[in-house]
């Protein structure tokens, strides 16, 4: 029989209706046996997110007063679901345990996780599935490190029976049972490790969107949605800024070759998107997706001869080290360089960097390019087709954008292309356009 793990966010998780809504989801196929959940969502523009309540508490704790009216909101969402949907289980006493562990536990992340414990308690009742707290089969190191052997292992002994079951999202436990979260998103985390430790054959990422766009709706209008990319193809857009799936969640999957399927709560017949370990979907264009991401500056070094000059890699790349700077991207030349980084990790420690360069290797020129956008096209193959750069960048020229950087690397499935923060939005839909319309 076929085996599911479904992960439900946030806006899913938020009202009595869209709870009744994932319920009816849950129940309408038999093989969605494993469900995750986050903490409730925004109801309305203006509404705050659980997480952000909890957060917020934490910060008041000195605070009796602001920390028992934060508190109090919290309460009131988690009682008043509860009373809509007609639950039978006094969930007051979770929330008592819950305002005195945040007043008695120093841990932040106790705090911030509580939203996806209480979710998944409530959601349980809903369905009449067990809950299965993730402190129990999500394990990190004494260190803090994520351990994929012993959660591996905890999931496939604990999650083997017929029935059910609900777990919550975004976090795990220490070895002495202190909770630790992963990062924010972390939810799709939580999901797929389930979904490999269950050797699911599917892992169902349950969103408000109906899948994954090629580009960015707030930017091109209407864009299509992809039917089916491959994992790689996922976290270079992912990465981009593509925010649908959290990039990092394909890992635990692609060693069994889970596919993953972005749906809709709120369309649930609308196919979404699949996402493979190799896409064979045969797509109308060779691309599949285009992303952008703001914030990057650019150091530009020139000296003749460079190529010749043995470890001037080497020491450009140790200053940037030095000052614990990622490096995303670094285009070369014969006798020149580019290093693209972080503007809000450089921003700071510019001079010194440019002052250490310049000692370390002697440049012919040093100049610094800020407020750069990376624009990532992606697309399995698209490199061994003739004319997709040159159609790229006949696009941009004709729109009269500028590129500030090209970097199309020996992988076949992206290229990436700097332009000024003000021609992003311009660029991906130029792009989009020449492809799609």
């Amino acid at each position: 029989m076929e085996l599911k793990v479904c992960k439900f966010g946030g806006t899913s998780m938020a009202t009595k209706d869209s709870i009744l809504n994932v319920a009816n989801i849950v129940n309408a196929d038999s093989a969605r046996k494993f469900v995750v959940v986050s903490a409730p969502g925004k109801r309305f523009k203006g509404d705050d997110k659980v997480t952000d309540l909890l957060y917020a508490c934490y910060s008041k704790r000195d605070d009796s007063n602001a920390f028992e009216t934060t508190f109090k909101l919290i309460s009131d969402r988690f009682i008043t679901i509860a009373k809509e949907l007609n639950i039978k289980y006094d969930i007051s006493v979770d929330l008592r345990k819950v305002h005195d562990g945040i007043l008695e536990n120093n841990s932040i992340d106790y705090a911030a996780s509580r939203g996806e414990y209480l979710s998944a308690i409530l959601f349980s009742k809903v369905l009449g599935f067990e809950f299965v707290d993730a402190a129990d089969i999500i394990k990190f190191d004494s260190e803090g490190d994520f351990d994929p052997i012993t959660t591996n292992e905890l999931i496939a002994s604990k999650l083997s029976f017929g029935k059910g079951a609900v777990i919550p999202g975004f976090y795990g436990s220490l070895p002495d049972g202190t909770i630790k979260t992963f990062s924010r998103g972390g939810s799709d985390y939580t999901g797929s490790l389930i979904a490999k430790g269950v050797e699911a054959d599917i892992y169902e990422n349950w969103t408000d969107v109906s899948g994954f766009c090629v580009a960015d709706p707030r930017i091109v209008n209407d864009p299509k949605i992809i039917n089916e990319l491959s994992y790689d193809e996922l976290r270079e857009l992912s990465y981009m800024g593509a925010s649908v799936l959290h990039p990092a969640s394909t890992f635990p999957l692609q060693s069994l070759g889970i596919p993953i399927n972005i749906k809709n709560t709120f369309d649930m017949d609308a196919e979404g998107t699949m996402i493979v370990k190799t896409s064979t979907y045969k797509k109308a264009s060779i691309l599949t997706g285009i992303a952008g991401k703001k914030g990057f500056t650019t150091i530009f070094i020139k000296k003749d001869m460079m190529n010749t000059e043995v470890g001037f890699v080497r020491k450009v790349l140790s200053v940037i080290e030095k000052y614990n700077i990622n490096l995303e991207h670094m285009p070369t030349g014969i006798d020149t360089m580019s290093l693209i980084v972080p503007t809000d990790e450089i921003d700071d420690k510019l001079e010194y960097v440019i002052s250490d360069i310049s000692k370390a290797v002697n440049p012919g020129l040093i100049y610094v390019y800020k407020n750069i956008s990376l624009i990532a096209v992606v697309g399995h193959g698209m490199l061994r087709t003739a004319g997709t750069a040159a159609k790229i960048f006949s696009a941009l020229a004709d729109a009269n954008i500028n590129i500030r950087m090209i970097d199309q690397g020996s992988s076949e499935i992206n290229i990436i292309i700097g332009v000024d923060e003000t021609n992003m939005d311009k660029a991906i839909k130029t792009i989009y356009n020449k492809f799609f319309n």
